[in-house]
């Protein structure tokens, strides 16, 4: 079983000007983004807005997905608390043969890492089909996984539980399980997690640095000099200065107004903060139209 390595965007959602779910756009930037230089896109992860979409839309982008030239290259997140529709939704993935998954443990409630065993034993017994990369980011759900939680997991399933994404880094430096990937949150972890044998990154801002990503990936496997790592984490923390998904959308609506559009409460930045992320990046010569040239 081939695990899941290499460059991941965290794919951008976008809708329409009531707010709808353009399925098509949404496929056709997820496409492009492969094109840049991504390994494949998790669909439906936080940097998608994924919690606040209906049901009915994910499932009808899911139908057309499965369409799309790079079936194979996507991760499917949920965006859902409930178990019973985190399961569903996972079922009609796997109807359209689309097996691999980003889940996230519920939001909201306090737990520890017996009701998180709980939890991911229900989704593996009701989709036993599935391969799983659990999203460990405490920021959002109120739960940051602890090396024994994910050891435990597995053992228990070590044919499901393949991997982690991890945006909290409290396990990228330290988690060394065999045939199990790691993969950190952030293009500044990408280099330094190569070296302690992560698999590679799952970012939101994998969305504009595919190309760099990429790069700095191939350059570490083929031993060449890293050229472009120190431009890659200066674009990652030049867009950590502000809010990743409305920082997103703003650089990428001066290509297509259609990006303005996101879900409350999701906003886009002040117009003197992007006007700040855009001086910013353009000092790092990183700009819209230096990514359609690469």
């Amino acid at each position: 079983m081939n695990n899941i390595k290499g460059i991941y965007a965290a794919s951008m959602s976008v809708f329409n000007s009531d707010l709808s779910l353009n399925i098509e756009k949404t496929i056709t930037h997820a496409e492009k983004i492969i094109d840049q230089g991504c390994h494949g896109v998790a669909i439906f992860g936080s940097t998608g807005q994924a919690q606040l979409i209906s049901i009915s839309e994910k499932i009808s982008l899911l139908n057309k997905l499965s369409k799309s030239k790079y079936k194979d290259k996507y991760l499917i997140g949920t965006g859902l608390n409930s178990l019973n529709e985190t399961i569903n939704l996972m079922n009609v993935a796997s109807s359209l043969d689309f097996n691999n998954f980003l889940i996230m443990p519920p939001a909201y409630y306090k737990y520890g890492d017996k009701e998180v065993i709980e939890f991911y034993s229900r989704v593996v017994e009701a989709a036993s089909d599935s391969r799983i990369i659990l999203y460990n980011f405490e920021k959002l759900c109120g739960y940051k996984f602890s090396i024994e939680c994910i050891e435990e997991l597995v053992k228990k399933f070590p044919n499901q539980i393949v991997g982690v994404k991890d945006s909290s880094y409290n396990l990228y430096e330290h988690l060394n399980i065999d045939n199990f990937s790691v993969l950190p949150g952030s293009e500044s972890k990408l280099l330094n997690g190569l070296e302690l044998g992560c698999a590679g990154i799952i970012t939101a801002t994998c969305n504009v640095t595919a190309g760099l990503s990429r790069k700095v990936y191939d350059d570490f496997f083929e031993k060449k000099e890293q050229t472009k790592n120190k431009m890659l984490c200066d674009v990652r923390n030049t867009f950590e200065k502000f809010n990743l998904i409305s920082g997103l959308h703003s650089f990428m609506s001066d290509d297509d107004g259609i990006y303005e559009n996101v879900l409350p409460p999701v906003s886009l930045l002040k117009e003197q903060d992007k006007l700040q992320l855009i001086e910013e990046l353009n000092k790092l010569n990183f700009t819209l139209e230096s990514l359609k040239a690469s």
